[in-house]
């Protein structure tokens, strides 16, 4: 996500519905401090999204806090607070991106001893440098797979559990990769812009062609000036309906973004909102990822 941001995030998290912020299946990611259940393996993730996949895997075994839990919290430039470093020195196992995304967490890590620590950017392996592998279906399976093994190993009575709770997750996930294949089976050659290389992975499963300039999506992603020639190229590809859909990072908003965008609505080119945390009216990793599927398959219509 680019540093930049305007009273316009606020706006745009709203508009997307404002998600539930509980991880599933009994773990929570509310970013407050955890109630300690009897019993129960206490979790600190980076950002709601890995907090979701740890409860999902975990079930009412784990209670899970997320660090950044809020649409219009930047890790890039966040800064932890006190309750955070308490959380990771209760912590049993800590997961975090990794690649880049949320250097806060090492801090955190440093604090937590032997907890077991998981980096969700090694363990998918992409041998790609976009950090965002939370959109990296496959890497997704993996990280579940590490979280059931851990999990396991903190609280072997649970094992299997852990074990079923991962193969029914994954099941879920592999289901929306399969889709993403059959939708670029469907649109083959299909050329796609996005504000930002967020979804990167999601488009690649899509098989679908990023034609974005790439000094454009440099530019946000640094939060630098994009240039004019690029913004140029960019826009004509919207005008002459060279592309099927504009991806959008809905949590990095900016005068340039928003005339992107109301430019492809203008031209009836589908917008596809993206976003790096947990938006709001699904409270899963499975509930929020079928959602922008769901949004890329109309776009592409």
């Amino acid at each position: 996500m680019s540093s930049r941001r305007t009273t316009s995030v606020l706006a745009a998290a709203s508009a997307l519905s404002l998600f539930a912020l509980a991880a599933c299946s009994g773990g929570t990611s509310d970013g407050g401090a955890q109630a300690g259940g009897d019993g129960k393996i206490k979790v600190v993730a980076s950002t709601d999204v890995w907090g979701s996949v740890a409860g999902a895997v975990g079930g009412d075994k784990v209670e899970v806090k997320s660090v950044i839990h809020d649409p219009s919290a930047d890790p890039h430039s966040y800064e932890t607070t006190a309750d955070d470093a308490l959380a990771a020195k209760g912590a049993q196992l800590l997961l975090s991106n990794g690649g880049g995304y949320d250097e806060f967490f090492g801090k955190l890590s440093d604090q937590a001893g032997d907890a077991k620590k998981l980096v969700a950017y090694d363990i998918a392996a992409t041998g790609d440098e976009n950090e965002h592998v939370w959109y990296d279906l496959p890497g997704v399976d993996k990280v579940a797979d590490q979280l059931a093994t851990q999990l396991g190993e903190l609280q072997p009575a649970s094992k299997q559990l852990f074990a079923d709770n991962a193969k029914a997750f994954k099941a879920k996930v592999d289901a929306l990769e399969k889709r993403l294949g059959e939708l670029g089976a469907t649109h083959p050659g299909a050329k796609v812009v996005v504000t930002e290389p967020v979804a990167h992975y999601l488009l690649r499963s899509a098989k679908l062609t990023d034609a974005t300039p790439k000094a454009f999506s440099d530019a946000v992603e640094n939060d630098t000036d994009v240039p004019a020639g690029a913004v140029n190229e960019y826009k004509q590809l919207i005008a002459t309906k060279q592309v099927k859909a504009l991806i959008n990072n809905a949590q990095t908003v900016t005068p340039l973004t928003q005339d992107v965008v109301a430019q492809a609505k203008a031209a009836g080119i589908g917008v596809v909102d993206v976003t790096e945390t947990l938006p709001a009216g699904v409270t899963d990793y499975i509930g929020w990822m079928t959602g922008e599927v769901d949004e890329l398959a109309g776009a592409l219509k």
